[in-house]
């Protein structure tokens, strides 16, 4: 519920503060008064965009405030989703400075825009002359439906739905895999054929080329090893024999000197270390052959590995082994494409199935309520003035969609011609007008609407049909907070509370001013709506009438 607007700097208004009643609030006002520049300011707080040409003061910034009273289980998600803070009392700020720049608050936390527009959808109905289009809109028609069906099987059957997408989603990404994989599907298994066939192991390019290396050079490696070897051990004098000598020369003067023991173990060490070099130097000496046979062979192997590298842009026989097994991997989904799609496609069949199931369910859910809907409507259009206007409910099954089987269509006839046409096509902006207040009163009593504000839409009535929307506004505000803009009469004299637009010259500057009227001023102002500036006393005593 809306209990306080707070405006301050906005179009003609210099600073205004209005505090609502929790039923009908009735806003009257001479034309050009102002009246539509406070839900202009409203919008403001709801998410509209800002324009700081509505700066009244073009040095200062505008400031509009909305206080809400709200019940927390219908926005806890949504402040839970966002991590603001929640409150009994929930405060909504918009500021635009003179530059243009506008800001936004919930109870003092920075917002944006499309979460001011997301929590107003909780907080307020706001219903202009303009809205009256949505009644031709399908998915407002079926909502319409919906909440007074109130159809059980529709949240088991919204989420299988979005199964079903998703698994229709994957069938054709698959297909479209499976297309594109059977045209390359020879072609990457003559390459995946070729590897297999080389079938080379990690490493092994860069292996032969160490081999091919040591093959090649044969002949100069053992000529160097024989004569290392030989003068190590064969030589007329061996340096291992020298060596041997000198160390037991001075192992022979260690007794003389505390530093040769030292010494002498050192030449020992070294004497024992090139003994070992000597037989790994034969060792290797004896492993070293050359084989023109396996040169020749090493080389073939090599080409091949080059040849392939080239050919897939690679630089190492790693490289090559993990295209062969990408390769694999893409011959062998091929393969299994087929059985994928197969599951996917008995999936899908399931899921169709209970689709199916739950939203024969929701259609049989809302064809009852077709009856009862039309016959409360069409009750309502004739108190409103409308006694030969009809509406009809038309439901055919089309193809499954997110909300079940059923296409839903307004039909209207406003002549008992019975020639239903779609109602956005043939019902006059009058005739929408007073529809979608009927149907919001028979909505408003199965579902938690917000706040109801409705910006003139006693447009094209007046006598008894004004009188009669005028009803059931009142009957609608015993449950919920109405907000209405009026130029009726008989409408204005239905409020709880009644406010009265007007301009007020102030430093010579025209600015727009509310004000709460009294019992006594409420009946002067209708007396005035009803016959004039100067009301007789009839209008008088009719505008007493009809505020009793």
């Amino acid at each position: 519920m809306l209990q306080r607007l707070i405006i301050k700097n906005y179009a003609i208004i210099d600073h205004l503060e209005v505090d609502f009643s929790g039923n009908l609030n009735v806003i009257t006002g001479e034309t050009g008064a102002g009246k539509s520049i406070l839900l202009g300011a409203l919008s403001m707080i709801l998410g509209e965009r800002a324009d700081p040409g509505v700066l009244f003061d073009k040095t200062g910034k505008c400031v509009i405030e909305g206080i809400f009273k709200v019940k927390k289980k219908q926005v806890a998600a949504f402040f839970q989703q966002h991590e603001l803070d929640l409150e009994d009392t929930l405060i909504i700020r918009r500021e635009i400075s003179a530059a243009g720049k506008s800001r936004a608050f919930v109870n003092d936390t920075p917002v944006n825009i499309s979460q001011l527009s997301e929590l107003a959808g909780f907080l307020v109905d706001l219903h202009q002359q303009f809205d009256t289009l949505e009644l031709g809109n399908a998915d407002f028609q079926r909502e319409v439906i919906d909440a007074l069906a109130k159809p059980g099987a529709l949240p088991v059957y919204h989420h299988l739905f979005l199964q079903y997408q998703q698994v229709q989603k994957k069938y054709k990404q698959l297909q479209d895999d499976r297309d594109q994989a059977n045209k390359e599907l020879d072609y990457n298994k003559f390459l995946l054929d070729e590897l297999l066939e080389a079938d080379f192991s990690p490493n092994e390019v860069e292996e032969l080329d160490n081999e091919l290396q040591l093959l090649t050079h044969a002949e100069e490696i053992k000529n160097t090893l024989n004569r290392v070897f030989f003068q190590l051990k064969e030589d007329e004098q061996p340096i291992l024999q020298r060596l041997k000598q000198l160390q037991s020369s001075i192992l022979g003067i260690s007794s003389f000197h505390k530093d040769m023991p030292a010494v002498s173990e050192r030449m020992l060490s070294a004497y024992l270390e090139l003994q070992d070099i000597a037989g790994e130097v034969e060792s290797i000496n004896d492993q070293v052959q050359y084989d023109a046979a396996r040169i020749e062979q090493v080389n073939d192997r090599m080409a091949m590995g080059y040849r392939l590298f080239k050919k897939h842009g690679v630089q190492t026989t790693d490289e090559l082994l993990a295209i062969k097994d990408a390769l694999t991997v893409k011959v062998e989904g091929v393969l299994n494409l087929d059985e994928q799609l197969a599951s996917l496609e008995k999936e899908q069949a399931q899921l169709q199935e209970a689709l199916l199931k739950d939203a024969a369910a929701i259609t049989a859910e809302r064809q009852e309520q077709v009856a009862p809907f039309e016959k409360k409507v069409n009750t309502l259009l004739a108190q409103v003035g409308m006694p030969n206007a009809r509406l009809k409910v038309d439901i055919t099954q089309g193809e499954l969609n997110p909300f079940g089987q059923d296409t839903i269509e307004f039909l209207f006839d406003a002549n008992r011609s019975n020639q239903f046409a779609p109602v956005g096509k043939v019902a006059s902006g009058g005739e929408l007008s007073r529809l979608m207040l009927c149907i919001k009163s028979l909505v408003a009593q199965s579902v938690a609407l917000p706040t109801l504000i409705f910006d003139e839409i006693d447009t094209g009535i007046s006598g008894e049909a004004a009188r009669q929307v005028g009803v059931i506004l009142k009957d609608l505000a015993k449950a919920h907070q109405i907000i209405c803009i009026t130029h009726q009469p008989q409408i204005a004299g239905k409020a709880d509370a009644h406010y009265f637009v007007y301009k007020d010259a102030k430093a010579e500057k025209v600015t727009t001013s509310v004000r709460l009227l009294s019992m006594d001023e409420r009946i002067d102002k209708i007396a005035q709506m009803l016959s004039g500036e100067r009301p007789t006393a009839a209008a008088l005593e009719n505008a007493r009438e009809m505020v009793r």
